[in-house]
């Protein structure tokens, strides 16, 4: 069995000031050991620590994961990309993926991510601290945070954690089968035809009243899913698509069995044809949900809808953007040469 990250670490805290010491102490090891520094917490997190870093926060480097993490499962690439700015050193990592607008759903794809980490930077030389807010966690949530992290810190004392077992990936709260699709679903059969799964999927998107940008995105991601059933099974599958206050959601289901925890969480080499289908479903839609077994797979994919009145969710930073940008025309590109 591999052995989890250099220190992959849960510090609980009660207070600001609290919070504010933990972190500086991780930060302040670091640099005593010339290790490059990564923080991704929630902007008003970022500013907090900022003020208190006694001017060493020019030599961290800051994201926040309120844009860069508003999907969970892109945080792995996240570290991974900082990890690969530095080769062959170790670093460290300030992540926190938790805050209080998450939603349910997001929530339970925050604790899948924290899991995943256990098994994405084992053996490496990558120490991460989860800095959690125990003053508004209840009992389940505390005992889940210690179920994933190796190591917890209370009272700035470290320890390994007694609810952390090696053998689990991934704790059953965030592996539970998905809800069933509601009833008045819109609901297309498909098998190896992707032009009726674009057009179907646009259509319920324009219906919904999604964005043009957003819809496009939400036509690839799940072109690319779709495109996965018919090169992993030898049957079809069916997308549903319903709308609630909030969001568009769309779920494939098929046949198919996902055997890595991490797929779709590790940008896929450009010259292996297969493995872009999630990745690129990760990339451009709010959340993704997988649930996978021997006895078939769901991927359920959540679009924010954005109504008049609400406050936009933040673009995930420039670089992304640009990626979005990308991805788009290349796979126009790849289309057009399909109807050639």
């Amino acid at each position: 069995m591999r052995a989890p990250p250099r220190s992959h670490s849960a510090a609980f805290y009660a207070s600001t000031a609290e919070f504010v010491t933990g972190v500086r102490a991780f930060v302040d090891q670091a640099l005593d050991q010339a290790e490059p520094v990564l923080i991704a917490a929630p902007g008003a997190a970022i500013r907090l620590l900022q003020r208190h870093l006694d001017g060493h926060g020019r030599q961290v480097s800051w994201a926040d994961i309120t844009e860069a993490g508003t999907n969970p499962a892109r945080i792995i690439p996240l570290i991974d990309a900082f990890a690969s700015s530095h080769p062959g050193r170790p670093v460290r990592c300030v992540t926190q993926p938790l805050w209080n607008a998450r939603t349910a759903e997001q929530r339970r794809e925050t604790i899948r991510h924290e899991a995943l980490v256990n098994l994405a930077f084992a053996d490496t030389r990558i120490s991460i601290l989860c800095p959690y807010d125990a003053a508004r966690l209840d009992a389940g949530a505390v005992a889940t945070a210690e179920q994933i992290h190796p190591v917890i810190i209370r009272n700035e004392s470290a320890r390994p954690s007694p609810g952390y077992d090696p053998g689990i990936i991934l704790p059953p709260e965030c592996d539970a089968p998905l809800d069933s699709v509601p009833a008045d679903a819109a609901v297309l059969a498909y098998r190896d035809d992707l032009r009726t799964v674009r057009a179907f999927t646009a259509g319920q998107a324009s219906n919904a009243g999604t964005g043009p940008g957003r819809a496009n995105d939400l036509v690839i991601a799940i072109s690319e899913l779709a495109a996965n059933t018919y090169r992993h099974t030898s049957a079809g599958g069916t997308l549903a698509i319903w709308v609630t206050a909030d969001e568009l959601i769309c779920q494939l289901q098929d046949t198919g069995h996902i055997t890595n925890p991490l797929a779709g969480r590790r940008r896929p080499a450009p010259d292996v044809g297969g493995g872009q289908g999630m990745w690129v479903a990760h990339q451009l839609c709010d959340l993704v949900e997988i649930r996978s077994s021997p006895a078939g797979t769901q991927i359920r994919v959540h679009t924010g809808l954005r109504p008049a009145g609400r406050p936009t969710a933040l673009p995930a930073g420039p670089r992304h953007h640009q990626w979005r940008q990308q991805q788009r025309r290349r796979w126009h590109r790849r289309e057009a040469n399909r109807r050639r």
